[in-house]
């Protein structure tokens, strides 16, 4: 695609993602808006169980708070937006909030896989190396990992971000160009840019594959050698307690990362928007609201805790 005259490097953007979709914006914002609370209500009152409990507060706890602050950026850089758009119709954004948004999404949504990663790695030194987790996972190693997480994710949204800067779009006659998505997203930016954009899809393959191929390396190495010991373990309550402590963490390893890779690195021929949009939803709406919910309702620990609360509370009352 080349540039015609009236490209611009600061159009208007407009987010048709569901406009198509042939659903009533009413029912669409009832969802979302349900999910978006949801979302806020699991977290919070995980990050806030986790920072009352004292016996939560070791370093498997410390780094699921973290990810629950994480959820809750990823789900508030799209969700609030987009039901302004829907209770609206007005689905324009401006480019300088577009690109504000995209470096947002992509600095919470990169720090949510790499912390993923480490919380792998918490796992395999608690259940492979028990006598030395107190030693190689204290509390400030994980806020080392975590700050680690940011810098790294930051460095790499700010790549992103300043290859798209120089792009120009051309827009219809009153300056708007049409993303067929929900929110300001990479591919959609992408596919309606007017610019040579081969040097920005090389960055998302090769760059951005480095970046997933390292968490994704740590997270099959950490959980083969949990499976490994597991399997190695005498008594069968053993067994069963370290595949309890896993499942919730593999079941959101693998909800996660496989949305990423089907949006991200499929080549753009074989890349279906529609397709792509439902996997968008699925990791910045649907992955926030369940993270909250999987942890807890599979851990005595988080429950234990929550009951404890709710005692309390009563008690107080």
């Amino acid at each position: 695609m080349s540039c015609a005259q009236n490209a611009s490097h600061s159009p208007i953007f407009l987010l048709l993602g569901f406009s198509r979709a042939g659903v009533p914006h009413t029912f669409l914002f009832l969802l979302f808006l349900f999910i978006y609370l949801t979302t806020i209500l699991g977290n919070v009152t995980l990050i806030l169980l986790i920072s009352w409990d004292s016996r939560l507060h070791s370093p498997m706890y410390y780094l699921l708070r973290g990810l629950s602050m994480i959820d809750l950026g990823l789900s508030t850089v799209t969700l609030p937006q987009l039901l302004v758009h829907l209770a609206s119709d007005s689905p324009a954004i401006p480019a300088a909030r577009c690109l504000t948004q995209f470096f947002f999404f992509y600095a919470f949504g990169v720090t949510d896989t790499l912390v993923i990663a480490v919380m792998a790695l918490d796992r395999y030194v608690a259940i492979c190396d028990p006598l030395h987790y107190a030693l190689v996972m204290n509390r400030q190693i994980c806020a080392r990992l975590l700050a680690l997480s940011w810098v790294v994710s930051i460095v790499h949204t700010m790549l992103h971000v300043g290859l798209i800067l120089p792009l120009c779009w051309a827009g219809d006659a009153g300056g708007n160009v049409k993303l067929p998505h929900f929110f300001c997203d990479h591919r959609p930016l992408l596919r309606a840019s007017c610019s040579d954009t081969h040097s920005n899809e090389l960055a998302i393959f090769l760059e951005g594959g480095f970046l997933m191929l390292g968490p994704c390396s740590l997270i099959v190495l950490s959980y083969a050698r949990i499976g490994i010991t597991i399997l190695r373990l005498p008594s069968a309550a053993g067994r069963r307690r370290a595949v309890s402590t896993c499942g919730s963490h593999l079941t959101m390893v693998g909800f996660l990362y496989g949305t990423i890779i089907w949006v991200y690195f499929q080549p753009p021929s074989q890349s279906s928007r529609n397709q792509d949009m439902v996997a968008s939803v699925m990791y910045t709406a649907i992955t926030p609201l369940a993270n909250p919910f999987v942890y807890s309702l599979r851990n005595k620990d988080v429950k234990g805790a929550l009951h404890r609360l709710l005692r309390q509370g009563r008690v107080d009352s």
